[in-house]
């Protein structure tokens, strides 16, 4: 008896999504082929487009889904009390962004922020990262370790761009980048945060 034609469909998509995950694991986001994932998966090139508009979206559903276990790490432990913890609770998903210049400009691309592309998972993600350290300031000014002054989204906000520029000029910096993301990115959420 045949498969219906949609769970077909939805094993295609589950085998390239997982060769897909094999590759970049093997050679890294930047390293990615069309070619050898339609080879690994066993389908032919058009079988990919049809899931996937181009190498793009495949990257930005594997790499959304990545963002998305990270941030459910991060809501998953327990609100940071200071700055210091807040750091350590960024770190993963720093480190994750940072580790690939594919991943930053394929999640600033298709945030919307940039006013270019947009993937639902991706923009997501960057709506719960909000949520989430809005939340974790706001009880960080009750306990008097932040800033007061100002409401506590806009605070998260400004992490987030500041994750964004640290990551940025480390791009650019290439190989003369010193020291780690998270050492770059503290001083500013110092100035931005402490009072």
């Amino acid at each position: 008896m045949a498969r219906p034609p949609q769970k077909r469909r939805l094993e295609t998509r589950a085998r390239l999504l997982a060769e897909s995950a094999r590759l970049v694991a093997a050679q890294g986001y930047a390293g990615l082929r069309v070619e050898d994932v339609v080879e690994a998966a066993g389908v032919a090139k058009g079988t990919l487009f049809s899931h996937f508009t181009d190498k793009d979206g495949l990257l930005a559903v594997l790499i959304g889904a990545k963002v998305m276990r990270l941030i459910d790490e991060m809501e998953n432990a327990a609100p940071p009390a200071d700055l210091p913890q807040l750091m350590r609770h960024l770190v993963p998903l720093l480190d994750f962004v940072a580790s690939d210049r594919v991943i930053f400009d394929l999640l600033l691309r298709y945030s919307g922020s940039t006013g270019a592309e947009r993937d639902e998972v991706v923009a997501e993600g960057f709506y719960r990262q909000i949520d989430l350290w809005a939340g974790w300031i706001a009880g960080m000014q009750a306990a008097g370790t932040v800033r007061g002054d100002h409401p506590a989204a806009l605070l998260a906000e400004g992490i987030q761009a500041f994750l964004n520029q640290v990551i940025a000029i480390r791009f650019c910096q290439g190989d003369q980048a010193i020291g780690t993301p998270a050492e770059a990115l503290y001083p500013f959420l110092v100035a931005w945060l402490v009072t």
